[in-house]
């Protein structure tokens, strides 16, 4: 049974726990509670009972104890930028870990360990210093914890493979509130199990990953190109990308044009196509790449070139800033097909929001040549991930658009593999479960380890692993 404050929780505890913390412990009428309760997905308005706003792996420890102590649900905020806004409840207890945002950089070792407040703008900033990097994603304001725990699809993981693939150690305090470092020398099998696990296993407080030389100039930006040739533009994306060199990512998105200063005025407003390039080799390779990408045909809207790496991993950060109703759904294809292309534009041509986005991104290159027992992360294919992302303002408008997404990937299931990243998982009416995210084999060891290291379920909000009876 789980107690909320008010239903078996006495205030006397309350008061003592909060005595223990460096941090503050928020409660609703308390300043600063609705701003650390808000999170990315504006769909998602919960009330925690207890906020515990951590600095430190003390609080942390704490925070574990007191909840399972006294038996209260527990939802743990890193970036905050899940989908499904896992990292708030109602009643219980959050675990606010985003004033944790210590980072420590070795240019020499070409290392970093980064808290887990962190977000992945914060981290580029201080390793492209010296002009290093570490798979991260496409979007600078996600945490760095929850997108390293389900393996880590970005920029750069076709030539340094997934953020997950980079990650030397990690600092875990588990549901039992013991701290442990895990890593290739050190509790192995907790190690293989957050690479791809999510937040199953224990609270991780720090990441240590290891650089790569990238930028600060890189290859890469955005090319927009009227929707009309949208069909033959992702058909070219397709079968570019199907031999593209490793160094080389490419994501191709349906979008509709917004009235900003980039964009010339007879396209506000319009839906374009576009393909987002991101090439981490020479620059000069990376130019040729660019100027065969540009040979296709010419883009409305070009803003590709020699440009800061900081940018490219800035580029969708508008679109998908705080604030808005968010509802995605994805699928991963081993290949696209030409029914598959023109399903997508079929759909896309009546979205029902100008703020919604498909993208499509090219897996392969160093992520698939990894074995996929290796870690939790087992769909090492090559191929692509398509995102569906509704979005929107009024909160009074989501039917629609939800019906509108759910359309599309129905419509879309026939031609995918059935295997879905744990990230963009939403196991809600008509969609995948977790099961979708692992193999067999890798999901039952997952639940022999939840059972180890989490028996109770403590880390249950998420996409949750049981235990195994």
């Amino acid at each position: 049974m789980t107690l909320y404050v008010g239903q078996g929780l006495e205030e006397s505890k309350i008061a003592e726990f909060k005595t223990t913390l460096r941090g503050k412990l928020l409660r609703e009428a308390d300043n600063g509670y609705d701003e650390a309760r808000t999170v990315w997905n504006a769909m998602i308005d919960r009330k925690p009972d207890l906020i515990v706003r951590c600095q430190g792996v003390a609080d942390v420890i704490k925070a574990v104890n007191f909840a399972r102590e006294n038996r209260l649900l527990v939802a743990v905020r890193g970036g905050g930028h899940s989908i499904t806004g896992a990292s708030v409840c109602d009643g219980g207890m959050m675990i606010d870990l985003s004033l944790m945002k210590g980072i420590r950089v070795n240019p020499v070792e070409r290392t970093a360990r980064a808290e887990a407040g962190v977000v992945w703008g914060e981290l580029d900033r201080e390793t492209q210093i010296f002009g290093l990097a570490t798979p991260g994603g496409q979007i600078s304001h996600t945490g760095i914890a929850g997108l390293t725990l389900g393996g880590g699809i970005g920029n750069l993981m076709r030539n340094h493979g997934l953020t997950i693939d980079n990650l030397i150690s990690v600092d875990v305090v588990t549901a039992s509130g013991e701290y442990l470092t895990a890593s290739a020398s050190q509790n192995q099998d907790l190690f293989w199990a957050i690479r791809g696990g999510g937040g199953n296993f224990g609270i991780v407080t720090s990441f240590e990953y290891k650089l790569h030389p990238v930028g600060p100039i890189i290859a890469g930006g955005i090319a927009f190109y009227p929707f009309a040739y949208a069909r033959p533009l992702l058909t070219f994306f397709r079968d570019y990308m199907t031999g593209a060199r490793d160094e080389l990512t490419c994501t191709a998105l349906m979008v509709t044009m917004p009235p900003a200063p980039f964009v010339p005025v007879e396209f506000h407003n319009q839906k374009m196509v576009a393909l987002q390039v991101c090439y981490c080799g020479n620059l000069a390779e990376g130019m040729d790449e660019i100027s065969k990408i540009r040979s296709y045909t010419r883009p409305a809207i070009d803003l590709l070139g020699a440009v800061p790496y900081t940018m490219v991993q800035s580029l969708s950060d508008e679109a998908t800033r705080f604030g808005l109703q968010n509802y995605a759904k994805t699928h991963l294809f081993t290949s696209m097909s030409d029914e598959a292309i023109g399903l997508l534009v079929k759909h896309f041509s009546e979205v029902t929001s100008p703020m919604t986005g498909v993208t499509i991104m090219a897996l392969g290159g160093a992520m698939s040549r990894i074995a996929g027992e290796d870690t939790a992360f087992a769909h090492r294919v090559n191929g692509f991930e398509c995102m569906i992302n509704a979005a929107w303002t009024d909160r009074y408008d989501a039917e629609q658009h939800i019906e509108w997404t759910r359309n599309l990937y129905s419509a879309l299931k026939p031609y995918a593999s059935g295997r879905v990243y744990v990230n963009h998982l939403n196991a809600d009416e008509g969609g995948d479960t977790v099961d979708n995210a692992y193999p067999k084999a890798t999901y039952q060891r997952l639940a022999a380890l939840k059972a180890m290291y989490d028996p109770g379920n403590l880390f249950r909000l998420n996409h949750n692993i049981k235990p195994a009876q």
